[in-house]
């Protein structure tokens, strides 16, 4: 059988990127091998996944390109007969137990289990001895055993493991006598419920097992299982848990490979045991890298744009987007940023996958997004800066020429389709002036004398183009001794009424010889007036 990966999200709103991020990453595997991408929908929260967040998801993995295989996309609601079936097969294998956890029902508790060699990558390391407080009976049964451990200061400290954590476990008193032993106790304690309480007792001596398995991005991870406890999984109002549901919908779905966030790196170990259990032999597992902010911390909406949603709307192209999350973690093993979707596929394995938590950079991804940008054909550039001017009232009905212009003037810079705001003053007949950018460049004798110079110059050209624009400023600038270039920002200030934007000279052109004129004299005029009219 082929490569067979998924991506399992629970739909509860909008999607993050640290998410959809996952789903590139199996989607690019799946496609590199030849493989198969599943989408499963795990929408068992039923107050959280309501239809418009499994809407927006689809959405999202639409607009992204990520075309999943075998449709319709399985949804785990669909399978909690089969949760539930799996459940009571490991109940009547004795690998489950039913426990009252506090009113309302028994849960299923899964025991990870006692005869633990069967499972893939059990393995024994030794005998050890572990403290445990004298104030606190050590309780041992099929449920685990149960202590209290000792803290650095000598007081009670949360202890206890599952049974199969302590093979051939003795319970020791502080003169090394044996209070207990498990030998021979087996079958009495997971066959017939029987339950040991020792007193007094000093430490634990027992032979320590661990589980082992080889991450395909990590490497190999191991847990003793001495830190595990068994793991309830159905609750006591009968719904399936997770670990059971995403592990028996794997199997239905016969996936061999699982690549998803490294939150999940301790779910695995069990996993690996609830795949054992079932008679299923587990997948290969790929923990990626956590995306974090400049503090090294989880990237949230705190930190800026953290959903898909928040990209789209401010004009990031899906082709940025897909590209600049697959570099957040994985690298193609040379200086390449910009790839194309196929180069992406071509190159994408997982022996590539990063280590390290990956630093979510938006600046990288707005330059990266000006790429994609300034390569689209020109007439869908058109169109979507339409779209977008199409949201602001002065943008509705601008002249299509002036607009085929301006657009033929921008397009290589726009690094978002939102900055496409700032356009307003190629339409308008006075520009949303910027305070703090006029005070900064329309000051001093020789830039106001060399402004009003260049109203009457403007006036008097026989024709209004970037190349006349340009021999009239450079001419006015020796005049009112300003070295070359040194008008053109308060030019810019003057008749745009912002600090950026294309060559001054095009700019002017576009905007036109008698709304330049206005927009000098305006500007001039309410410099006049702040200073009182000096």
């Amino acid at each position: 059988m082929g490569v067979r990966v998924r991506f399992a999200p629970s739909p509860t709103g909008q999607v993050h990127i640290g998410n959809i991020r996952a789903a590139i990453f199996n989607w690019l595997f799946a496609r590199h091998e030849g493989g198969t991408f599943l989408l499963r929908i795990e929408d068992t929260d039923l107050e959280r996944s309501t239809p418009q967040a499994i809407a927006m998801l689809l959405q999202v993995m639409e607009w992204l390109g990520l075309d999943f295989d075998e449709k319709p996309p399985l949804y785990q609601t669909s399978q909690v007969a089969r949760h539930l079936e799996a459940a009571q097969r490991l109940l009547a294998q004795n690998d489950a137990y039913k426990d009252n956890k506090g009113g309302g029902g028994e849960a299923i508790v899964y025991r990870i289990p006692f005869h633990a060699e069967a499972i893939p990558g059990v393995a024994t390391v030794g005998t050890v001895e572990v403290p445990v407080h004298p104030d606190v009976p050590v309780v041992v049964s099929h449920k685990g055993v149960n202590y209290a451990g000792i803290s650095a200061k000598g007081t009670q400290a949360p202890g206890g493991c599952c049974l199969a954590g302590c093979k051939d476990l003795q319970v020791l008193d502080a003169e090394g006598k044996c209070l207990f032993e498990l030998a021979g106790k087996e079958d009495a304690i997971l066959q017939d419920g029987a339950v040991f309480t020792v007193e007094r007792a000093a430490k634990l001596r027992f032979t320590r097992r661990t589980i082992t398995y080889h991450d395909l991005v990590k490497g190999d991870m191991t847990k003793p299982l001495d830190s595990m406890r068994d793991v309830v999984i159905v609750r006591s109002d009968g719904s399936p848990v997770f670990h059971l549901a995403n592990v028996v919908d794997d199997i239905t779905q016969k996936i061999t490979h699982i690549i998803r966030g490294d939150d999940h790196v301790e779910n695995t170990f069990r996993h690996i045991m609830l795949f054992s259990s079932l008679g299923a032999t587990p997948p290969a597992y790929g923990h990626l890298p956590m995306i974090v902010n400049a503090a090294g911390k989880p990237y949230s909406k705190r930190d800026g744009d953290a959903f898909v949603g928040d990209f789209k709307d401010k004009g990031y192209l899906p082709e940025a987007l897909f590209n600049a999350l697959t570099l957040l973690g994985w690298s193609p093993g040379d200086d390449r940023e910009k790839m194309s979707r196929q180069e992406l596929v071509e190159a994408f394995t997982l022996n590539r996958v990063l280590h390290a938590s990956a630093q979510m950079d938006v600046q990288k991804l707005t330059n990266l997004n000006g790429q994609y940008i300034a390569e689209l054909p020109a007439d869908r550039f058109r169109e979507q800066a339409r779209e977008w001017l199409a949201k602001y009232e002065w943008g509705k009905d601008v002249d299509e020429s002036l607009f085929g212009q301006v657009c033929a003037l921008m397009q290589s810079r726009v690094k978002r389709f939102v900055d496409i705001e700032q356009w307003k003053y190629f339409f308008v007949d006075v520009p949303d002036y910027d305070e703090k950018v006029c005070a900064k460049h329309v000051k001093g004798e020789a830039v106001l004398n060399g402004l009003r110079l260049l109203e009457q110059r403007f006036a008097a050209l026989p024709a209004f183009d970037a190349a006349t624009v340009e021999q009239a400023v450079e001419a006015v600038c020796g005049e009112v001794e300003l070295a070359h270039g040194k008008l053109n920002q308060p030019l810019r200030a003057a008749i745009t009424g912002t600090g950026i934007g294309a060559g001054i000279y095009e700019t002017a052109e576009l905007i036109g010889r008698e709304r330049v004129l206005r927009r000098l004299a305006k500007c001039l005029s309410d410099n006049d007036l702040q200073n009182g009219g000096q």
